[in-house]
């Protein structure tokens, strides 16, 4: 007993450390290369580098110079500045989409999950036929009738987002809402806003975060499909899935102007998944008590 009792504290102690050597070399690679493409879109206005939208047709498919340190595209446009300028397209749409699934998907998960009964099945069943509905033709539809816009892009990719960010809400309060910290406010007499609000809420953000973060990887190859297409962006604005159909045009001489925004889009989705991923194990309630 005395060997069990001395044991027992320095595996408590141990816990917190295999905690933290979950992260490992490839979340914070994976981090660096996040920070990394943020800063870059950030201020892509005040670096040293061309004009996106500047042509010059006597440069065209220029292979790397001083002058284009990553050449040019089939206009004479400077890829590097294309590459950046389309990095804050990809994000702002990568992370504006999905913040409006979080928002109001998180919202109505949290209150089905919780008050359940009538209200809960209504919206189920309304998540239920909009997943049903095929999210391609409801872009086209969207598009064909208010038109190609940031906007009206983020928009559409958002309200698609609702029902996956409302059933991982919805599962997280479900399971929350019969533990022992609900149960006892309820019996304190607090509020339904104030056990919402205080008591679950900082709970079920957790899991919606690293959810929120898988939700900007698919979003930004979505919208990079859909760019490819011709159904994103519209032009002169670049974002990484209009420079790759751009690029295709080009495969047979200079292949580097599709490989190149398409590496970019591959590393960026690789490490918001790896982001993600770590932080939905780390959160996952199912791995210890909260």
């Amino acid at each position: 007993m005395a060997t069990l009792e001395l044991d027992l504290p320095e595996e408590a102690a141990s816990a917190p450390v295999r905690k933290g050597r979950r992260l490992g070399m490839l979340f914070w690679a994976a981090i660096g290369w996040m920070v990394f493409v943020f800063a870059l879109a950030i201020f892509a206005s005040v670096l040293p580098i061309a004009d996106p939208t500047a042509m010059d047709m006597l440069e065209r498919r220029a292979p790397f110079s001083a002058a284009h340190w990553l050449g040019t595209d089939g206009l004479g446009r400077d890829e590097l500045s294309r590459l950046i300028y389309g990095a804050r397209i990809s994000l702002l749409v990568g992370l504006c989409a999905p913040m409006i699934g979080l928002t109001v998907g998180g919202a109505l998960g949290m209150l089905s999950g919780y008050f359940g009964g009538r209200f809960g099945s209504i919206v189920s069943g309304g998540m239920d036929v909009l997943l049903a509905f095929p999210p391609l033709i409801l872009v086209l539809a969207v598009i064909a009738y208010v038109g190609q816009s940031i906007l009206n892009l983020t928009l559409i990719l958002g309200v698609l987002g609702i029902p996956a960010f409302m059933r991982v809400a919805r599962a997280a309060t479900l399971t929350l809402s019969r533990r022992e910290f609900v149960i006892a406010a309820q019996a304190l007499g607090a509020s339904h806003t104030r056990i919402l609000l205080r008591e679950l809420l900082p709970n079920v953000i957790l899991p919606l975060f690293a959810f929120f973060l898988l939700g900007v990887a698919v979003i930004i190859v979505v919208e990079g499909s859909l760019s490819f297409l011709g159904l994103g962006v519209p032009p002169p604005i670049s974002s990484w899935g209009s420079m790759i159909g751009e690029g295709r045009e080009s495969l047979d001489v200079a292949p580097r102007l599709a490989f190149m925004p398409a590496i970019a889009m591959f590393l960026t989705v690789l490490s918001f998944n790896l982001v993600g991923d770590t932080l939905r194990a780390l959160t996952d309630p199912r791995q210890g008590a909260l």
